[in-house]
Formats: structure tokens, sequence, C-alpha cells
């Protein structure tokens, strides 16, 4: 039950980076990508916020529950953003079903993704506003399994 928790706590945090941080939150920006399309992959180490959740139904999670979360994301040890959402349990194993906002400055990127236990979530750029107002795109959520709760967040995205 533990391990199950940990995980769609670390789940929650949206969205995966990898350690090694390419550009700016200003290269983040689908208008200075380079690639077919204005395609342009930005990076971000995550540091997930403690695990919480609200007991809706039986004791532990269950269906209906909801976890919630505000992460911090950083380049080049710099925060640079964060991102906040929620997810609803579906299933006692930890599936759920997760939407955020990842805050940069003034402007925001929305996201989507299934939660479930492994430390690899696939998530679906639903929109966003500002810089990111026609952005569309998919990243990868990485949770490390460490002490420290961290992980990364890696976004491709298309304008």
């Amino acid at each position: 039950m533990q391990r199950a928790t940990r995980a769609v706590a670390l789940g929650g945090a949206v969205l995966a980076s990898l350690v090694l941080i390419q550009g700016s939150v200003a290269s983040a920006d689908p208008a200075a990508g380079s690639g077919a399309g204005g395609e342009r992959t930005v990076r971000f180490d995550v540091q997930f916020s403690p695990f919480q959740l609200t007991d809706l139904g039986a004791p532990g999670l269950s269906a209906g529950d909801e976890i919630v979360f505000h992460d911090t994301l950083s380049q080049h040890g710099k925060q640079v953003g964060d991102e906040v959402g929620s997810c609803v349990v579906v299933d006692p194993a930890g599936l759920s079903n997760c939407t955020g906002v990842i805050r940069l400055g003034e402007d925001t990127i929305s996201f989507a993704f299934v939660n479930a236990p492994p430390p690899r979530k696939v998530l679906a750029v639903t929109g966003g506003s500002g810089a990111y107002r026609t952005v569309r795109g998919d990243g990868v959520l990485l949770e490390n399994g460490d002490a420290a709760n961290t992980g990364t967040l890696t976004l491709r995205l298309t304008r």
C-alpha cells in the first residue's frame, strides 16, 4: 500500500525532465524552437510536493479519492516555475486520471496523464497561455524514486 501511495504521489507531479538541462525558460518558448513545425524540447528537474490525499471513500486509496500536488520546476539549479494539479483515483492500486498546469512566469502549459504505479508517466500537452497559447505536444514525467522525492520532466512542444 505504501509503495502504491508513493507511486501515486510522485506521479502526481506532472510532468519528467532529464538531469541535463538544455536552455533556460525562454528556450521553452515553442516560437524559439528549431526543427519541423517549431518543435522544441524543454527539460526540468522536479521537486515533488509531499503526498496529499483527500480520502473520500474507503480508508486508503480508493475510487473517488483525490490527490493534489504543487511541485517545483528547476533548470541549472535555479527555480524557473512550478506545476499544480490533481488526480482522481479510479482504482485502489493507484490508477488515476491527472490534470495540471505548469506555470513559467506569467505563461502556462496545461497537461493530462494517466497515473499508474510505474515511475514513467506519459503526458499530453493540451494547451497553454501567453507564449504557449497555441502549444501542443507530449512529455514524460520520470520519478527518481529517491528519498529526496525528485524527478525529471521533458516536454516536446510544437505550435
